[in-house]
């Protein structure tokens, strides 16, 4: 069985690293860069980079910040953030990102993950999905959460598999910031719906919820981000406590 990754996410506003809960009430967490150093030496598998206003004030996502980001880590990263066509992507790439990751430009041009699966492999591209539970359905959301759409959960991302998707990153915007823990029921749907792998976000809380999200949750990746931010977990006693757990995990 393949490990099980941990991943700290930065969203990022303005250049600084930033967290809310349910998408909002944004407080500051740090330098990114420096953040970035601290999770690499802790034993992160990956990172995950998101300038979380950027589709929201048709901004580009600085390909600065993935050149600053390549410069200091040693780790494979995602950026993501206003990517809107082959061209942004390119310039990240060759900044030094080893993933994209697309959303709200995705779900409004579909094409655009086929293009960048097309140009770039699979593997370069991670399509991620925020989506809130409404009255008993998932549906996708754009724009940080903003704005609701009309995709099913489940259909999008398998739509995303079959243009191209290398990965799905699926953040549960009802436990976005709550620390109750991962929406185990709906990934588990999703992951039984796709065969890449799915990243779990939005709900970490404890080191039982990464447990939970790899079993119940049948995740390949958990993803948290004030948690390991305001060091309520390090990530070296997480990756103990899941061995223990007998989860696969990279010591």
């Amino acid at each position: 069985m393949l490990a099980k990754r941990i991943i700290p996410c930065l969203d990022i506003k303005d250049g600084r690293t930033v967290k809310g809960v349910n998408f909002e009430q944004l407080r500051d967490a740090g330098d990114p860069v420096e953040l970035g150093c601290r999770y690499v030496a802790e034993g992160a598998d990956e990172l995950v980079f998101l300038d979380i206003t950027a589709t929201h004030e048709k901004r580009k996502t600085l390909a600065e910040l993935a050149r600053k980001i390549a410069k200091h880590l040693n780790i494979p990263f995602t950026i993501g953030g206003g990517i809107r066509s082959v061209a942004d992507a390119d310039v990240l790439l060759n900044a030094g990102a080893d993933k994209i990751s697309v959303n709200s430009a995705a779900v409004r041009n579909p094409e655009l993950i086929t293009q960048l699966a097309d140009q770039f492999g699979s593997q370069f591209v991670v399509v991620a999905v925020d989506a809130k539970e409404v009255n008993g359905e998932w549906l996708v959301h754009l724009n940080g959460g903003r704005v609701a759409t009309e995709h099913r959960l489940l259909d999008w991302i398998k739509e995303s598999e079959n243009r191209g998707a290398g990965e799905i990153l699926f953040t549960s915007m009802n436990n976005d910031g709550t620390k109750a823990g991962f929406a185990c029921e709906a990934l588990a749907a999703v992951a039984e719906q796709v065969s890449i792998p799915v990243i779990a976000s939005g709900g970490a809380g404890s080191m039982e919820h990464f447990r939970d999200v790899f079993t119940h949750g049948k995740a390949d990746a958990g993803l948290a981000a004030s948690i390991f931010h305001f060091k309520e977990i390090e990530i070296s006693d997480l990756k103990k406590y899941l061995a223990d757990q007998r989860i696969p995990v990279r010591l």
